[in-house]
């Protein structure tokens, strides 16, 4: 008797065959199907059919345990993302040009900023997201303390420190609501945990 449910993660599917249990991963069938399409060198229905029945049958033939890696996709959290990305990389922009061609010197600082989640994926997310925006460069995470160091170029501003925490934050937070489970929606809901420490010079 075999029969069909849902698994843990929302993308994958588990078979169950007598006493035995087989996993569909939906985005590694969607990825089989891909190359199984470029292998044939051409887009045809039946290329697309027959690339879908070849990847179940692969999965089915060579089972692997069931992943969860803590990816949810949320597509109004990824407009929002994206939205705020590009706003942080324009106004990140000009304020960085004006440092450039400012004739006081700036002092830069390396600031400890703790982050509420503690999934790696959430982790790692945030940090890309905050090392692509101009001036502010991801130097180190601790991923024991789930804390990411800043590097900031106007540090003798303490505004200006207190703004770079809240952008990582904000990132944070908008990371979570694109890619992340309720439960990473959850952590990033609460206050933001104190920093380790002042700005290193």
């Amino acid at each position: 008797m075999s029969n069909l449910f849902r698994d843990r993660s929302p993308y994958s599917w588990s078979l169950r065959v007598g006493t035995g249990r087989r996993v569909l991963d939906l985005p590694l069938i969607a990825w089989l199907t891909v190359i199984w399409n470029l292998l044939w060198g051409t887009l045809s229905w039946g290329n697309l059919v027959n690339g879908v029945l070849v990847a179940v049958a692969v999965c089915l033939a060579f089972p692997l345990p069931a992943v969860d890696l803590g990816l949810r996709l949320r597509p109004l959290g990824i407009l929002r993302l994206g939205a705020y990305l590009l706003y942080d990389m324009f106004s990140s922009s000009v304020q960085v040009t004006r440092q450039i061609f400012a004739d006081d010197p700036y002092h830069a600082a390396v600031v400890a900023v703790p982050l509420r989640s503690r999934s790696d994926l959430m982790l790692t997310a945030t940090a890309v997201a905050v090392s692509n925006v101009p001036g502010g460069s991801i130097i180190e995470v601790r991923r024991a303390t789930a804390t990411v160091f800043l590097h900031v170029l106007d540090a003798d501003d303490p505004g200006a420190i207190d703004s770079a925490r809240r952008s990582v934050r904000r990132t944070e937070e908008l990371v979570a609501r694109a890619f992340g489970t309720a439960e990473d929606i959850a952590r990033v809901a609460r206050p933001a945990p104190d920093p380790e420490g002042d700005p290193s010079p």
